[in-house]
């Protein structure tokens, strides 16, 4: 089996995260390698919308992470090429009734507190904002944070501007050790890698991963559809949704739960997500979830109520039981590093996983508190919950 020449880190998983992982420690002047089993983006990145969003995350470690994801995505749209369709487009969060508005008035005030920017529009003007908004909503709040990117070319051209080089269509088979049981590398079918460090960006495959290298981290798949309309004029200018997405996104059900976010985007379409469900690897088509979905966005905006739909694809996101993700040395394997775990907010989430990644593998001081997301922490937790059983990878 041929070996490479020794490197820095090799990163599992060419997904936005991992591509995240090797541009900022190239750019600190790390040698490193990206091994995926599939393509660029082929698992739950090129399944997401591209959500880089402020406007869900409640005042926290998650939050103080994206407000530093959404300048770091700023700066890096200023030198990726254009194609990544990068857009400030805001959010707008609409409240249905005078009681959901007014708890989003307290909700957005301390999210201020902490650097969020959010300005309260009333029912009367939301439609200055969108005009085909449904009437009757008692008013919202605008978050011009709030951004989109085209997230499979985000990270093509995040890997391609990182210096790593790639190894494609190969799958990890093993994490080799030491005699004292820390990490040398890793081993595919066609070669093995010698490095001091992995860092398991593989998202919802990251406990897999894991117990590759002789630990455990609970990820499970929480799968999410997201419908695609035919090409329309920009008939919806925001990121726009409901106030109970909130509340769905920071849920630890595994039932079915869909709140529909409905944003345009450059080409015309529009798309409608999300659902959230814990169905293990279960790809089977939900009529049910995309029902759901098509309703939710003609309630928001009644113009697409004759639209055309033409095509609905799913994904799984890498769901942990704090809704935090994995994010640095994992103490019980030395040398093994985790950045997996952030659910549906990976892609919003990836260039402060990247620095802080990069920043323990430099020893530089990390831009955030690294504390809430040390991989340990579940270590003395609950098991997982009976609904996991049966989530076994595909």
């Amino acid at each position: 089996m041929p070996k490479t020449q020794s490197l820095d880190a090799v990163i599992i998983g060419a997904g936005v995260v991992g591509a995240a992982c090797a541009y900022f420690a190239g750019r600190a002047g790390l040698s490193v390698t990206v091994v995926d089993r599939g393509p660029v983006a082929g698992g739950t990145t090129g399944a997401g919308e591209g959500n880089l969003l402020v406007s869900d995350k409640e005042p926290g470690p998650e939050l103080d992470l994206a407000l530093l994801s959404v300048r770091l995505w700023s700066e890096l749209a200023a030198t990726l090429p254009q194609d990544t369709e990068y857009e400030t487009k805001g959010g707008l969060v609409v409240a249905p009734d005078p009681a959901t508005l007014q708890a989003l008035r307290g909700y957005a005030e301390s999210q201020r507190a902490v650097g969020v920017e959010a300005a309260e529009i009333p029912g009367d003007t939301l439609r200055t904002l969108e005009p085909h908004l449904a009437d009757g909503l008692a008013g919202g709040f605008h978050y011009p944070q709030d951004a989109q990117i085209q997230p499979a070319r985000a990270a093509a051209r995040l890997l391609a501007a990182s210096g790593a080089s790639v190894h494609l269509g190969e799958e990890v088979t093993g994490i080799l050790r030491t005699p004292t049981g820390a990490v040398r590398g890793v081993r595919t079918a066609r070669r093995e890698l010698a490095a001091p460090t992995v860092v398991n960006a593989a998202g919802t495959w990251g406990g897999a991963v894991a117990a590759l290298a002789g630990t455990e981290l609970p990820v499970r798949p929480r799968r999410g559809f997201v419908l695609v309309t035919e090409p329309l004029p920009r008939v919806v200018r925001h990121k726009v949704y409901a106030a109970d997405y909130i509340a769905d996104v920071a849920s630890g059900s595994a039932a079915l739960q869909s709140s529909a976010v409905v944003e345009g985007t450059p080409a015309g379409p529009v798309l409608i997500g999300a659902t959230r469900e814990r169905v293990g690897f279960d790809r089977a088509l939900s009529v049910e979830a995309l029902r759901r979905l098509a309703s939710q966005a003609a309630a928001l905006f009644p113009v697409l109520a004759d639209v055309r739909v033409l095509r609905a694809y799913h994904g799984f996101r890498p769901y942990l039981p704090d809704h935090l993700p994995a994010i640095g040395p994992d103490p019980r394997v030395p040398g093994l590093h985790h950045a997996c775990g952030h659910e549906g907010a990976g892609i919003g989430l990836a260039p402060a996983t990247g620095l802080l990644v990069t920043a323990a593998l430099t020893g530089q001081v990390p831009a955030v508190d690294p504390f809430p997301f040390r991989p340990e922490r579940f270590a003395a937790g609950p098991r997982p919950d009976p609904a996991s059983a049966r989530e076994t990878t595909p």
